[in-house]
C-alpha cells in the first residue's frame, strides 16, 4: 500500500523525530501540535527538546519542504497519534490527549485512510477507546479505514538510531490494517517489522517497561539490604552478575521518565487483582527518592538550614527529560526537610521551578554548599576532578546516589564520601 501524505499529531520526544524521519525519507508530512509555543518555535528553527542529532534532522526535513508544522490537522493518507499519556494523581491513565487527538482527526477521515496510535496506552485502548471515536466519522474501522497500534520502543539519547534500527511491532485491528502499517513503516525502518493484533502490541509495550521496572525494584531493595547488613551493593552486584544466568540491574534514586515509571500503572489499572507484583515494584521505586533523603538524614542529622548542591535533575544520564524524574523528587523532598537546595541540570539550563534555586553552572551550584549530592550520572559530573571541586566549594561531604564517582579519589581530595547502597561506609 502506498502513502503520500502523513499527518503526525504530537511533536514531542517521539512525534517530532518520527515526522522528521518520514519527511527526510521522501514523504509529505504535516506535523501538528496544539502547543503554539512549540509550533512557533519550530517555524523559527527552535527546538523545544534535546536529542542528539535531532536539530539537524528537523532542519533537513523543513528545508526539504516535506515537513510542514501546523496547529491543526488536515486531510492526509495516514494519521499518526503520538501524544502523551501521563497518569493522574490516582495513578490512572490520563487519555485526554489521545481522545482529543482522535476527535480532531474525525472531520478529515476518509475512506482508505490509515490511523496509527503510537502513544503508550492501557490494553484494549485501540479497540475500546479509539474505534468508537473514529467511527463518529460515519466510516467503519477495518472496512472503510484501517487502524493499528504501533508503539515506539526507543531510548532517549538514541532515538534517531533506534527509530530506524529497532524491531517494529505493528498491531492491527485486522490483517489488512497490520499489512498497511507494515507498508508505512517499511519506508524507513531497517529493523524487523512484526505484525500482530492491536491488543497484543499494546501489551508488548507495557510488558517491556514493566519488566524493567520490576528488575530495578529488586535492585533497589538489594541496596536497602546492603545498607542494613554492611555490604557494598555495587561489589555484590558485580559478583552476582558473574553467574551466567543472572543480570542484576543497578539501584539508584528511583525510576523516572515517561515509560518505565508510568506504564506499569496502566496494567495495574486494567487488572488490579492480577498485578500484585507489578504494584509492589512500583511502590518500591516510587519510594526510592524518599529513601535517599532518609539516608542523608541518617548520615547528617537535621537537614534544616543546610545548603545542598543537587547535581542533575533529569531522569537519566545525558538527556534533558525531567518527566517523573526521581532526581527532581529528591531535590523537592530535601527542600521540604528545610534544606536550601541549589540545583544544576546541564541539559535543561532554562528549567524553571517555583521552589528550587536553579543555576547554570557547577561552580554556581557548589560555591556556598555544605553537601554535594550526585543524582544523575551525566558524563559531565562523572568526569569531575574532586581536587578541583575541593577548591570551589566549602562542602566537605558528598553523597553519590548512582555510583558515578570514585570513592578513593574523592576521599583523597579531602571529602567525606557516602554512597547509596554501600553499607561499608557507615
Amino acid at each position: 500500500m502506498k502513502f503520500n501524505h502523513i499527518c503526525v499529531l504530537g511533536l514531542g520526544y517521539i512525534g517530532l523525530p518520527t515526522a522528521s524521519t518520514f519527511a527526510t525519507s521522501g514523504m509529505k508530512v504535516s506535523g501538528v501540535d496544539t502547543n503554539l509555543q512549540i509550533v512557533n518555535g519550530l517555524h523559527h528553527g527552535k527546538l523545544h527538546l534535546y536529542e542528539p542529532g535531532l536539530r539537524e534532522l528537523v532542519q533537513t526535513a523543513l528545508k526539504s519542504g516535506n515537513l510542514t508544522i501546523m496547529s491543526q490537522p488536515e486531510p492526509a493518507d495516514v494519521f499518526i497519534i503520538a501524544v502523551p499519556t501521563p497518569f493522574k494523581e490516582d495513578k490512572k491513565a490520563d487519555m485526554s490527549f489521545v481522545i482529543s487527538a482522535a476527535e480532531s482527526i474525525v472531520p478529515f477521515l476518509r475512506k482508505g485512510n490509515l490511523v496509527v496510535l503510537e502513544s503508550t496506552s492501557p490494553p484494549r485502548t485501540t479497540r475500546d477507546l479509539l474505534i468508537p471515536i473514529l467511527e463518529k466519522s460515519g466510516l467503519k474501522a477495518g472496512i472503510d479505514f484501517l487502524l493499528v497500534y504501533s508503539p515506539e520502543r526507543v531510548l532517549p539519547g538514541q532515538i534517531l538510531r533506534e527509530l530506524v534500527e529497532n524491531t517494529r511491532v505493528i498491531g492491527g485491528i485486522n490483517p489488512a490494517s497490520s499489512q498497511a502499517g507494515r507498508d508505512l513503516y517499511a519506508t524507513f525502518v531497517r529493523g524487523e517489522i512484526i505484525q500482530t493484533d492491536a491488543t497484543t502490541a499494546e501489551m508488548v509495550k507495557l510488558m517491556e517497561n514493566t519488566f524493567r521496572d520490576v528488575n530495578i525494584a529488586i535492585a533497589n531493595e538489594f541496596s536497602h539490604l546492603a545498607e542494613r547488613f554492611g555490604v557494598n551493593i555495587w561489589e555484590a552486584i558485580a559478583l552476582a552478575n558473574r553467574h551466567p544466568r543472572v543480570k542484576v540491574l543497578n539501584p539508584g534514586p528511583g525510576v523516572g521518565g515517561h515509560c518505565i515509571s508510568v506504564d506499569p500503572w496502566f496494567l495495574v489499572e486494567a487488572a488490579p487483582d492480577d498485578t500484585p507484583l507489578i504494584h509492589t515494584a512500583r511502590e518500591v521505586n516510587d519510594a526510592q527518592p524518599h529513601h535517599v533523603v532518609h539516608l542523608l538524614q541518617k548520615k547528617l542529622g537535621n537537614l534544616e538550614g543546610m545548603t545542598i548542591a543537587a547535581l542533575g535533575l533529569a531522569y537519566k544520564p545525558d538527556v534533558d527529560d525531567l518527566r517523573e524524574s526521581p532526581a527532581l523528587q529528591v531535590a523537592e523532598d530535601l527542600q521540604k526537610e528545610g534544606a536550601n537546595v541549589v540545583a544544576y541540570e546541564p541539559f535543561k539550563k532554562d528549567f524553571k521551578h517555583t521552589g528550587l534555586q536553579i543555576v547554570e553552572s557547577i561552580p554556581k551550584a557548589i560555591e556556598n554548599s555544605d553537601v554535594l549530592i550526585l543524582l544523575v550520572a551525566h558524563t559531565e559530573f562523572c568526569n569531575l576532578d574532586p581536587a578541583e571541586i575541593f577548591k570551589l566549594t566549602p562542602a566537605r561531604v558528598v553523597f553519590d546516589t548512582v555510583n558515578g564517582w570514585n570513592k578513593e579519589k574523592w576521599q583523597s581530595a579531602g571529602f567525606q564520601y557516602f554512597r547509596l547502597g554501600d553499607g561499608t561506609l557507615t
